[in-house]
């Protein structure tokens, strides 16, 4: 054990990964900075995650090495980052990459930062312990770093202005007399449908990402066409096919259930196999929508195998989901989910056998290193076309196969689990499992995501403050814009799922959190960090989606849905100034805005609020009917006659003593509706 290393207290499973690197790593914080100045030394600033394949390439071939940890030792103050409980210094610091190298970056992140003000004098990604493909050796790169560093102190002194200046540039000022209209809706389904690969589906080419806003905004566009008369039936088609695509190609773990993190192939084959939770919560929301759309047999078992591997794999017996699955068991990518064909025959009977190998590619070359991951190469109505059976013995035989198969696998050494639990990312798992629960009528998936409701709301909440993250006992980091404008659009999910008038007076504080400690009064829109928040060298306002939806985005969205159903018009004119600020970005790179064109739509065409107000176990054909198409600027409140405690704005539309139904959009109200088959005829 290194003494000097003190990553062994951190609740960060990618920095105890560390802990016993001859490394001497210090997390984030006063300690490693001060130590920094009192030694006058650079820092090396190392960002990644636990699940990331090339930060445990990096880690065995240097950070693991004592010849190697000697010259860091040496020469820099050694600070290690986990990127998902400090996304605040990841966007600043992958910002600056982007600037400095003028490419995109990635993980891990390298830098290297004066020790005064933490400015980053050169970046990187991943270092080779020996040049090759045209990179240095990381050694190299370090003592010319360090040199570079004693050398020009007064040119990075002068760098560093220029840098905060390009850092600021990339947030747009405000506009006045803004006009807010749908321009930017149109242009990004015309920027959508550019970028559409019409072969395999998704966006552009490998490595290929699922991109759920992508897909969500086609099928709101095509919602909203349709509603209009005029339904763009071709960007329904592009989000169902990517859909299908993903959920048939190996991107879908096809016996354990889940979507790994992106494809190494534009064909969907082969995953990057790590799974993060990030991801499977925004797909299982949409492959629920998805069924709900076309009632197609693909996007059920795909949502609800998701779901089900959440239970098994990601969820902690106090009701949290953890963060992520690694790429790698037993020091290599990918082991834990290949096979050879005389695995799988040894496992399957002859029927089975043949059915698999037909639907995932036994029967072709070996498509990984040798051996076979499962792909679909047919779909389950070409394996019954093929092998002369019929579709239902198809689906029974193969259903029997991936229960036999997974039995078997879940015996093999599985990869690393993360098992921190961070708010904003169960904030996400929430809002999937809710839908599809639903959707699918699937009781146990709500059940798991209260539990989780319930575990962050009881872990993470303290002080009237939300805290990012929690393992072994421990939750602490202030939170960041994204916790708490995704944890109140799983409240809304919830709320619609069951009432609990304390669920929404959950989602208010929340709300007025975000007014109170994130919002820029002055120009509009929310700083990704409270006000109270560490200095540090930017603050970042960000607007576009990443691998997950723009917190500015959720949090107008959720305002504005939060402002018309209790009537606070503080959370609507919030909204409103975020799309006023972000107008110059929505319009620029309106499909890159996609969360913000949630709020513009719901801003330009109010949501359509239903209550049904009546005895919970009368209400149930009501809100089945309201529910009965894909409408997502429609929300649908049960609320049983016998609660009482509602907001003032909601409680005077809905007084009643017998089941009813109320519709209002915006300020404009239907009177109240008396009966199912008139509910039915009006929604109709």
């Amino acid at each position: 054990m290194n003494p000097n290393n003190h990553l062994g207290d951190t609740t960060s499973p990618y920095l105890q990964q560390h802990a016993d690197n001859p490394v001497n790593w210090l997390p984030w914080g006063e300690k490693a900075l001060n130590l920094a100045r009192q030694q006058d030394k650079p820092i090396l600033l190392s960002i990644g995650y636990s699940a990331c394949h090339w930060c445990h390439v990096m880690a065995h071939e240097s950070f693991e090495n004592e010849a190697t940890a000697a010259v860091m030792n040496e020469l820099y103050v050694n600070i290690k980052v986990d990127r998902e409980e400090r996304p605040d210094l990841d966007k600043i610091y992958q910002t600056a990459h982007h600037l400095m190298a003028q490419r995109g970056g990635g993980w891990p992140l390298t830098l290297l930062l004066s020790p005064d003000d933490h400015t980053p004098f050169f970046t990187g990604t991943y270092f080779p312990p020996e040049p090759r493909h045209n990179l240095p050796a990381f050694t190299d790169l370090l003592r010319r770093g360090e040199a570079f560093f004693r050398q020009n102190r007064q040119t990075i002194a002068e760098q560093r202005d220029s840098l905060i200046e390009g850092m600021d540039s990339m947030t747009p000022t405000s506009t006045d007399h803004v006009i807010l209209d749908a321009v930017p809706l149109d242009s990004a389904r015309t920027q959508l449908g550019s970028s559409f690969d019409d072969i395999q589906g998704g966006f552009g080419s490998a490595p290929k990402f699922p991109h759920p806003t992508h897909v969500e905004r086609l099928l709101r566009h095509w919602a909203a066409t349709r509603i209009a008369g005029q339904a763009d039936t071709k960007a329904l088609e592009i989000a169902l096919f990517s859909l299908r695509k993903m959920a048939n190609g190996g991107l879908f773990d096809h016996l354990g259930g889940g979507f790994c993190r992106y494809s190494t192939d534009d064909q969907w084959m082969i995953p990057h196999f790590e799974k993060m939770l990030y991801d499977n919560g925004p797909l299982l929301t949409l492959y629920a929508d998805a069924w709900k759309i076309s009632h197609e047999d693909i996007f059920q078992d795909a949502g609800v195998a998701t779901a089900g591997w959440v239970m098994r794999e990601m969820q902690s017996d106090t009701g949290g989901y953890y963060s992520a699955q690694d790429a790698d068991s037993e020091g290599e990518e990918g082991k834990f989910y290949v096979w050879t064909p005389d695995e799988i025959k040894a496992i399957l009977d002859t029927e089975e056998m043949e059915l698999f190998a037909t639907r995932f590619g036994l029967d072709r070359e070996a498509n990984f290193e040798g051996k076979w991951y499962p792909h679909g190469y047919r779909s389950e109505q070409q394996v019954a076309e093929h092998s002369g059976q019929s579709l239902t013995n198809v689906r029974r035989y193969l259903a029997s196969a991936r229960d036999k198969l997974l039995k078997k696998r879940s015996k093999r050494i599985a990869p690393g689990r993360d098992d921190k639990v961070l708010g904003s990312w169960n904030a996400l798992m929430i809002k999937g499992m809710l839908r599809a629960a639903n959707l699918f009528g699937r009781p146990e998936f709500q059940h798991s995501a209260e539990n989780a409701m319930a575990f962050v709301r009881s872990t993470l909440w303290s002080n009237n403050r939300l805290l990012a993250t929690y393992k072994d006992g421990h939750a602490h980091l202030n939170a960041y814009l994204d916790d708490y404008a995704y944890l109140i659009d799983a409240l809304l999910e919830l709320l619609q799922t069951r009432w609990d008038s304390a669920d929404l007076k959950f989602a208010c504080e929340l709300a007025d959190v975000l007014l109170d400690q994130f919002e820029d009064k002055d120009h509009g829109g929310f700083f990704f960090t409270s006000h109270d928040h560490e200095d540090l060298l930017h603050r970042p306002k960000p607007l576009a989606d990443e691998a997950i939806p723009s917190g500015n985005g959720i949090a107008a969205s959720v305002l504005t849905r939060l402002g018309h159903l209790t009537g606070d018009t503080r959370y609507l004119d919030a909204a409103r100034r975020t799309l006023e600020f972000s107008w110059p970005a929505i319009t620029r790179f309106s499909h890159g805005h996609n969360a913000l064109l949630l709020a513009l739509e719901e801003t330009l065409h109010p949501p359509e609020l239903i209550v049904i107000r009546g005895a919970t176990a009368q209400s149930q054909a009501w809100c089945h009917a309201a529910r009965d198409h894909y409408t997502p600027t429609r929300m649908v409140f049960s609320i049983d006659t016998g609660i009482s405690d509602l907001p003032e704005a909601l409680a005077s539309k809905i007084a009643t003593e017998r089941t009813r139904a109320y519709i209002c959009r915006g300020t404009e109200c239907l009177p109240p509706i008396d009966g199912l088959e008139e509910l039915k005829q009006i929604l109709s």
